[in-house]
């Protein structure tokens, strides 16, 4: 699939993305994956190159099975659109929760600051291997709104994933949420 811009990062490799859609509806073809769609196109227009879309039906076991497999041998982003709310079957969380590696609630946290909504959110970031894997809502606007709330750090987010030598952002660069403070 792998289709967008060639910005990539520093080095002049693409920032690759995986977009994994969770919902029974579209699994079993009762609805269309809006939310799915909307993030591809969104994040090529944003400079990511999206290196797959995948679809799986809600629950724990689907969901940490099919991030196992995106993740697998895989440097880069992983957004999961989907089975974040109160449904009895809404468990992306416990599925993202069962197979990362380290949480990294800082952008959880940023992302539930964007919308009143973002209250009812149990959405989860963490890192899995080489893979960072953020889970958004399943609602098109929810799903982008989110993610924009950390577009701007997520490069160099992943960058750090494989080479720590990635240069920390310096305390003089503009910022696009400058009333964000540490603590």
């Amino acid at each position: 699939m792998a289709h967008g811009h060639d910005h990539g990062d520093d080095d002049g490799a693409p920032l690759l993305v995986k977009i994994l859609t969770v919902s029974d509806g579209v699994v079993y073809g009762t609805r269309e994956d809006k939310s799915g769609a909307i993030l591809e196109e969104h994040m090529v227009a944003a400079g990511w190159t999206v290196a797959e879309r995948q679809v799986t039906e809600d629950g724990e076991g689907p969901v940490a099975e099919k991030l196992r497999s995106l993740a697998a041998d895989f440097h880069g982003l992983v957004i999961t659109t989907g089975g974040t709310g109160f449904g009895p079957r809404d468990l992306t969380p416990e599925g993202t929760r069962a197979v990362i590696d380290r949480e990294a609630p800082g952008l959880a946290e940023a992302m539930r600051l964007v919308s009143p909504l973002g209250r009812l959110s149990r959405a989860v970031a963490g890192t899995l291997d080489t893979a960072l894997i953020v889970n958004t809502p399943g609602s098109s606007k929810g799903c982008i709104e989110t993610i924009d709330a950390v577009i701007d750090v997520l490069p160099h987010a992943v960058r750090l994933l494989v080479d720590n030598a990635d240069p920390h952002p310096s305390a003089d660069a503009p910022h696009k949420h400058e009333s964000s403070e540490h603590g």
